[in-house]
């Protein structure tokens, strides 16, 4: 089987001195409530091999699990409308800043919560710090997808505010009593890796299966490819 890549990313990387090769496997766009058992069993399973590995975008897990606040359930207020004007906006995306992804994430964080990370955010600023707003709010805001007004690869993203998957540990755990595969759940962009969740027999730690996938391979536009397989070099 011959390994292929996105466009703009490479099929092999280095990490801690072994050459790994990256898949994408391209899916149809995966809906609301689909079950990722059966994804894993159309698209990977008739392509996998032991000793591999499956990295899974958590906003596949997510849809599957209808972990999605709808547009028209949220209605920005006046701090929403206020804090989002003081967002960074990244090449990965707007983040935080449009009132409705502002208003999310207030309403995941309480609002006292969401002052204090903006009140720490505008003094670390001052010295060259960012990113300290989703540091203090937490990870299941800096998770948040979709929401986005603009520059947009599918239009149900503009009205699905996606959520980090549950348990994403016993998702990957599930994943391999049912289909044999050996996965991770990860949070990437351009710009930054999260793992969220692993089998329990993948022995590689968090650093090194974060490394291996440095570059997001699995892309962020309109790849559709939320499957990557991952093997060494022979």
């Amino acid at each position: 089987m011959e390994f292929v890549a996105n466009e703009n990313k490479a099929v092999e990387i280095e990490s801690n001195g072994v050459i790994y090769e990256r898949h994408a496997i391209r899916t149809h766009f995966v809906e609301l409530g689909e079950n990722y058992i059966d994804l894993v069993e159309r698209y990977v399973k008739p392509l996998y091999e032991d000793g591999w590995i499956l990295s899974i975008s958590e906003k596949i897990i997510a849809l599957c699990q209808n972990r999605v606040v709808h547009r028209k359930d949220i209605h920005p207020g006046f701090w929403a409308k206020l804090l989002c004007r003081f967002v960074h906006v990244t090449p990965a995306g707007p983040g935080a800043g449009t009132p409705y992804k502002m208003q999310l994430i207030i309403m995941q964080c309480g609002l006292p919560r969401v002052l204090f990370a903006a009140a720490c955010s505008a003094v670390t600023k001052l010295f060259g710090k960012k990113g300290v707003f989703y540091k203090v709010c937490g990870h299941e805001v800096d998770g948040i997808d979709g929401l986005i007004d603009y520059d947009i690869s599918f239009k149900e993203y503009v009205n699905y505010g996606i959520l980090n998957p549950e348990n994403p540990t016993g998702v990957c755990n599930e994943i391999y009593e049912k289909t044999g595969v050996v996965s991770m759940i990860v949070d990437a962009s351009d710009l930054s890796r999260e793992l969220l969740g692993k089998a329990d027999c993948l022995t590689l730690d968090e650093a090194a299966l974060c490394d291996i996938i440095r570059d997001n391979p699995a892309g962020q536009s309109a790849q559709c490819t939320p499957f990557i397989l991952i093997r060494k070099k022979a």
